[in-house]
């Protein structure tokens, strides 16, 4: 099943880029949006999140604040 990925980072976190090579590593596309660079998807990724902080990641409509691995595998059905 195809899941719709979307990724609010900045190109300077860590976090961020760790979450995109682990993306890649697991071969989920995703849409990156690079809220440094960008104000308006700042501001939507703050509207959906309530969070500053990055990275954000929306899957299927659910927003997990953070690299937190174990809730990112859990929504995309990975072991």
């Amino acid at each position: 099943m195809a899941h719709t990925v979307l990724v609010y980072s900045t190109a300077t976190c860590p976090y961020c880029i760790r979450l995109k090579q682990f993306l890649a590593e697991n071969n989920i596309a995703y849409e990156n949006f690079d809220v440094g660079a960008d104000r308006a998807k700042a501001d939507e990724m703050v509207k959906k999140s309530g969070q500053l902080g990055v990275p954000v990641i929306e899957i299927d409509g659910r927003i997990i604040v953070g690299f937190d691995r174990p809730r990112i595998k859990e929504a995309l059905g990975l072991p």
